[in-house]
Order: C-alpha cells, then sequence, then structure tokens
C-alpha cells in the first residue's frame, strides 16, 4: 500500500492543484475516484465502506442533543401511537433542542406573509392579494424580488448571498451597533450540501487531502450554524496542534466540529457559582497550559446569550474578552445567535463588534467572525435554514479564501437569506404591520421569560438540584446532587450518572432533557439542558411530572 501511495504522488499532487483551481460542486469527483482506483482493497469482498474505513475523525465526533436519550424518546412515541396507554404518560416532551415551532411556537406573521409573496410573484398583481396581505409586506416583497435575479426564489445567488439582502442586513447591523458595517463582510448562511459534504468527510478521510479550501464537512445539525462554524474550523484548523478554546459547558456543535477537522479543543470553565460567569484570569491559564503541550491557540469561542447556561454577558467582562484576543492575536469567534433573547432587566445584549470598535479597535486591530440565526431569538425559524456572519479583520488574501469556501456551497437557500434580511429589518414606526409584529414579538419573548422563571423555581424547590437563573437563550443547566447508590448503578452501566438520570426521567415521565455530560461539566459535578421552549399551558405538568419523578428517584437510590 505504501509503495502504490508512494507512486501515486505526483498525481495527488495534481489532484489537490485541480482541487485548489476549480469552484466546481463536482469538480473532484473524477480524479478523486482515479485516485482511489489504484488504492486496492485488502479484501474485494468486503463493503466499500465499514466503521474501520471511514474517516476516524468522524467516530470521535458526537453531538448529544440528537443522541440515544432522543431515539429512545423517538421510539417510546412511536409505541405510544400503535398503543396507546403502553407507558406512564400520554405524550413525549421534548425539552432537549432549540426548535420553537416543533413545540407550537407561531411564526411572526409579517416574516412569512413576505417569503409566501416572494415564493409565489403571480399573486401580487391580484387584486385579491390587497385584502390577504399587508400593505408593507407586499412592499417589501416588491424590494426584495427586485434584488433577486430574475425574481425567482428558486435561483442560485451570489455565493456569500443576495447583494441587495447583504445591504439591508448590513444597514440592520449598523442601527444595533451605531458603528458602520459593510456588506461586503456578511457571508449569509445555511447548512448547504449536506450529503456532499459528509460523503466526502467519510471518503476524504484516509487519502489525506489536506485543503482547506476544499475539504467538504458537514455534521448532522438541524440549524444553520454547522456550515459557519465549520467554515471557521477550515480555515484555523491545520493539524492537532491547533487548538480553539471553547467554554465548558459548550454547545456540542462546537467539540463536534473540531473533532471532525483534527484540532484539539482546548477547555476554559465558566464558573457556576457566580452565575456561569466567564474569567479572562480562566481564559489565560488554559491558554498557557495548551501552550506548554505544544499546541497554538487560534481562535477563542464565546458563546453570548449562553447555550446551554443561559448567562448574558456584561458589557466590561466583554472588553476583558475583547482585549484578551488582541494581546494574545486570537480570533474572536462571537456567537450570538440568541441577541434577542434576554429575559431580565438587568442585562443588555452588546455585539462583539459593537465593544471592540467602541474600544477604538478596528479592521486592523482584532480578527472577529459573528454568528447570527432566524433559527433562535423570537422568530424561532429553524427549518427554514437562514442566518449570516460577519467577518472582520481579515487581510483581503485570507477573505479571498473564505469566498472560495463558500463557493464550493454555490449559495445558501435563498428563503433563508430573506429572512434573515427581514431579522435585521423589521418594520418600522408607521408601517401598517408595526403594532401586530411587535405583539407577536413581546407576547413571545415575554411567555419564554416566565417560562424560564416557572422552570428554574421548580428546579431549585428539588432535593439536591441547584439551579442558576435563565437571563438570556432557550436552556436551563441546573446542577444535580446525586446519591452514591446512583452514582454506582450508573457506573455498573457503563454510563454517566446525569445520563443514567435522564433515562430515568424519560422513561418514567416522558421528558426529554439532554444529559450535562454531553455538553461539558467540572469532573465530579452533574447537570442536564432543559429548554424553556414547551408551550405555556404545558409547564405545569411538565413541573408536577418531574417534580414527582425526582423525589421517587432520591428514595429509590438514597445512600
Amino acid at each position: 500500500m505504501r509503495k502504490i501511495v508512494s507512486n501515486t504522488a505526483s498525481r495527488k499532487l495534481g489532484l489537490l492543484r485541480h482541487l485548489a483551481a476549480s469552484h466546481s460542486r463536482f469538480l473532484a469527483s473524477t480524479p478523486v475516484l482515479d485516485l482511489l482506483s489504484t488504492m486496492p482493497s485488502a479484501n474485494p469482498s468486503a463493503p466499500a465502506l465499514s466503521l474501520d474505513t471511514i474517516n476516524p475523525k468522524v467516530l470521535k465526533c458526537e453531538y448529544a442533543v440528537r443522541g440515544e436519550i432522543v431515539t429512545l424518546a423517538q421510539r417510546l412515541q412511536q409505541e405510544l401511537l400503535a398503543k396507546p396507554g403502553s407507558h406512564p404518560f400520554d405524550e413525549i416532551l421534548y425539552c432537549n433542542i432549540g426548535n420553537p415551532q416543533s413545540l407550537s411556537q407561531p411564526p411572526i406573521t409579517f416574516f412569512r406573509e413576505v417569503l409566501a409573496l416572494c415564493d409565489h410573484p403571480a399573486i401580487l398583481d391580484k387584486s385579491e392579494t390587497q385584502g390577504l396581505f399587508s400593505a408593507d409586506a407586499i412592499e417589501r416583497a416588491w424590494q426584495i424580488l427586485d434584488q433577486i435575479p430574475g425574481r425567482a426564489t428558486g435561483a442560485y445567488s451570489h455565493s456569500q448571498g443576495i447583494k441587495g439582502l447583504r445591504d439591508t442586513i448590513a444597514a440592520g447591523i449598523e442601527a444595533r451597533d451605531g458603528f458602520p458595517a459593510d456588506p461586503n463582510d456578511i457571508f449569509l448562511t445555511d447548512g448547504a450540501s449536506p450529503a456532499v459534504n459528509f460523503n466526502f468527510t467519510f471518503f476524504l478521510g484516509f487519502i489525506n487531502l489536506y485543503i482547506f479550501s476544499f475539504k467538504l464537512i458537514h455534521c448532522n445539525r438541524s440549524c444553520f450554524l454547522s456550515y459557519q462554524v465549520h467554515m471557521m474550523m477550515q480555515l484555523l484548523i491545520r493539524s492537532e496542534k491547533d487548538g480553539i478554546l471553547c467554554p465548558i459547558p459548550q454547545y456540542p456543535l462546537y467539540s463536534a466540529s473540531i473533532a471532525l477537522h483534527g484540532g484539539t479543543l482546548v477547555p476554559y470553565y465558566l464558573d457556576e457559582a457566580t452565575g456561569w460567569g466567564l474569567e479572562v484570569s480562566e481564559l489565560k491559564k488554559q491558554l498557557d497550559s495548551a501552550k506548554s503541550k505544544g499546541i497554538t491557540v487560534r481562535a477563542l469561542v464565546v458563546i453570548n446569550p449562553g447555550n446551554p447556561t443561559g448567562q448574558v454577558l456584561a458589557e466590561e467582562n466583554q472588553r476583558g474578552i475583547v482585549e484578551f484576543c488582541k494581546k494574545e492575536c486570537l480570533v474572536l469567534l462571537a456567537d450570538e445567535v440568541y441577541q434577542e433573547n434576554v429575559y431580565v432587566p438587568e442585562k443588555t445584549f452588546h455585539s462583539f463588534k459593537k465593544i471592540s470598535r467602541s474600544m477604538g479597535y478596528g479592521e486592523k486591530d482584532i480578527s472577529l467572525v459573528s454568528f447570527q440565526s432566524v433559527s433562535k431569538g423570537y422568530h424561532g425559524e429553524c427549518g427554514k435554514r437562514g442566518g449570516y456572519m460577519e467577518v472582520t479583520g481579515f487581510s483581503p488574501d485570507v477573505r479571498e479564501q473564505m469566498y472560495k469556501v463558500a463557493s464550493v456551497n454555490l449559495c445558501s437557500n435563498i428563503s433563508g437569506q430573506i429572512l434573515a434580511s427581514l431579522v435585521m429589518c423589521p418594520p418600522k414606526v408607521g408601517d401598517e404591520s408595526y403594532e401586530s409584529y411587535c405583539a407577536e414579538k413581546d407576547g413571545i419573548l415575554t411567555s419564554l421569560a416566565r417560562r424560564a422563571k416557572a422552570l428554574e423555581d421548580a428546579f431549585n424547590n428539588l432535593e439536591g438540584v441547584s439551579c442558576n437563573k435563565a437571563e438570556g437563550a432557550m436552556y436551563l443547566f441546573p446542577c444535580i446532587h446525586l446519591p452514591q447508590k446512583a452514582v454506582k448503578a450508573a457506573e455498573a452501566l457503563k454510563t454517566a450518572p446525569d445520563a443514567f438520570y435522564c433515562h430515568h426521567l424519560l422513561n418514567a415521565t416522558g421528558i426529554v432533557v439532554v444529559p450535562g455530560s454531553g455538553f461539558g461539566q467540572v469532573p465530579g459535578t452533574w447537570h442536564f439542558r432543559c429548554t424553556i421552549l414547551p408551550q405555556e399551558d404545558k409547564i405545569p405538568a411538565i413541573v408536577s411530572r418531574l417534580t414527582d419523578f425526582h423525589k421517587g428517584f432520591m428514595d429509590e437510590f438514597r445512600d
């Protein structure tokens, strides 16, 4: 095998040059297949792909939010449908994932009106349309269609997204932050080409084709953010000696993406005792530790508001983080997809772009990538697959490489692009839809705040459970102090104690939560993540079921 691979070295180099030169989606299919054909299988009758031959990085990738417990929940749901009354509950309550509309959160009317009109522009000229749609939705649809080539939402767009929509988003960012935003810094994104990306991950892994601009990867994740994160990891990670500072607890997309790209996750621990505080001294400690192990730390991930922890960073804290990144020459990856989800009056969301500019730092001072999504906030449009990243502080040659990576996926879906522009430029005072839009938005956010408080109080009333306040985002992350008898029972089953608890909770109540071990936690502590998304009228039932279960569990395993 070594001889064969060596004999193909010149062809492999030619393939890499071909990959770098071409922007076609299928640019590599023939050369890659030619290269594969020169590598004989040890067993001609063996399957073309098995666990022994797929990229080992994929085997290291885990995504707890859709893991084993969710698979069990789906099986229980099928059993309830096939045989009602077969379990001590009559429905599965999915508190595991931030998927608002699956839990009956209604979409924003104005957004859906504009989308409908853009998707079926023939009705714009019909007289009946004036009575069915608001005047500002009709006007906005005309404006958007004029920006789309051919006025067709089924057509490809520019690889960064439709220019007019990026103009609108940049204007929205500028209005939010009070500092200029350049539409050329905006990349409209979604989880593009998952089948192509996933198969290339499997097959290219053992050929070792490490050219960052065409190493196509996709992790199974419902939100647009996966593509953005993968794109940045492609740019940042060269080998296992490159590290990314990530919060613990963290959203598992980051650990999964780092594993897929062959890098090293450098953990920094949030302080649960101070409401999941982010201390710059902890960042420095972990950075120095990584350096001592020969790891080059390339970037810092900050999730604000926090997932799964729900904290909202104070402005002064953010300034310290920006100063740290500037001093250590780190790319700041700012996950800001929950920026609309702030529930406490004493906290306000500030983007890291705004913070850095207010400190006097510009393009040449700090490299910053900000992520935003249509999937979260009050809009909850997860299935529309829309969002953007704003990329600042990178040289023109690096920006060219970013565009090259984006062009491999041709473009993000047009409906998601439209929604991203609507989220950043909603109805304004004087528009026909303004009052109804505000009522819908405020109704959703105030209800989420009430749900967060109700669940927080319920968790804190349970024996051995403590839960920090949900200042923002869509989750609570309570700490559970389990009896040693339960810990030993979990160890006997070779499972984490918090996963053991979550399995019992699901089987007894139908409530689906995610074990904290899937997000990372201080060793010896146990948690679970619970969304605040079930509709308000279901919260009392969740609290009642959870309270009864927890009492029984603690009695059963009491030391």
